[in-house]
């Protein structure tokens, strides 16, 4: 008889406290050390005009106002200095599971509702090809915490915060749901378009990526669709970054970030609904901080070939942050 009672209950207790799918896969991360785990070296070229100072190995600066004067502010207009920086301004999270935050320690939550989750071909166990991520980004205004800089003052200021997360965006990972809203990717589903991002590979890798090719992601692969669905998955690092530029081009699109770099700049942040990929360098910060500027200095399409080595790590490294440097161009009055 207590045979008979005692399997049933026990069988319960296995289904009940067996990991599901989504929970079996590792939430890793750490907390990004304002100072060892960031290439401070990323910061520069700081321009004053268009006379340059300084300069990150590798990483090109984008073109600069011509004047070093500028003038803002109404109705009487104020004389400033034309001021031109790399800052530190967001993190990314890539990441299989859901709820997971990389670049917040590892932490994981639960809001108290489903979200699908993510998965490379071989963990599927479907046989299926490619890779699908969540994404989340930060606000991360780390200048101004700092008071680097003699603080310009117009550079972002305020504290840490979860500015966006893909579990709570319906059409992140439905590709079809993704096209409703962006419907200009049927024009870029071709092979003549795909093709032409090669040269946006060869001129990201070389110095900046080609702003005109605004569908293409340099040697990642191809913007659209803007969601976490990577079909063409080579290994984790060129997958998360794909996934995470497609994240920030989707909020361009959808009007929620602007331009923050050319004359255009110098008296305020203006709308950019086509995100203009010279804007920003990608440094990784999880699982292994990218601190010097060969390595962490990459323009929006960069080759991750040739330092991707040793940062993807079976377990322990197979979620992925990044630290943004974003162009900001300023009227320092």
């Amino acid at each position: 008889m207590r045979r008979a009672v005692g399997m049933p209950v026990f069988a319960l207790l296995l289904v009940t406290l067996a990991p599901s799918p989504a929970s079996a896969q590792t939430c890793t991360g750490r907390f990004v050390n304002p100072i060892a785990d960031v290439c401070w070296e990323c910061l520069f070229p700081i321009s004053i005009g268009p006379i340059s100072m300084g300069s990150a190995t590798g990483a090109p600066d984008t073109p600069n106002p011509s004047s070093p004067i500028c003038l803002c502010g109404s109705p009487i207009p104020r004389i400033g200095l034309s001021v031109g920086v790399w800052e530190p301004a967001r993190l990314v999270d890539v990441t299989r599971p859901p709820w997971c935050f990389p670049n917040l320690g590892g932490l994981t939550i639960d809001p108290g509702f489903h979200a699908a989750r993510g998965r490379t071909g071989s963990s599927g166990g479907d046989g299926a090809a490619g890779s699908v991520w969540h994404a989340h980004l930060y606000m991360y205004p780390l200048l101004s915490w700092i008071g680097a800089l003699l603080d310009l003052g117009c550079l972002e200021a305020g504290g840490i915060d979860i500015a966006w997360t893909s579990e709570l965006d319906p059409a992140w990972l439905d590709d079809e749901l993704s096209f409703l809203l962006n419907p200009e990717a049927a024009l870029f589903a071709n092979l003549p378009a795909q093709a032409a991002c090669a040269a946006d590979c060869t001129a990201s890798s070389a110095g900046l990526p080609l702003d005109a090719l605004f569908w293409c992601a340099g040697c990642q692969g191809g913007m659209y669709p803007l969601t976490g669905n990577v079909a063409a998955h080579v290994g984790g690092v060129q997958a998360s970054l794909l996934a995470g530029q497609r994240l920030l081009y989707r909020l361009y699109r959808a009007g929620l970030a602007r331009g923050t770099f050319g004359s255009g700049a110098l008296c305020g942040r203006y709308p950019m609904p086509i995100m203009k990929k010279s804007q920003y360098r990608w440094q990784m910060t999880q699982p292994v901080p990218a601190t010097t500027p060969l390595t962490g200095c990459n323009p929006t399409g960069r080759s991750s070939v040739l330092w991707e080595t040793l940062r993807e790590l079976p377990v322990a490294g197979e979620n992925f942050g990044y630290l943004l440097w974003r162009k900001r161009n300023c009227c320092l009055l």
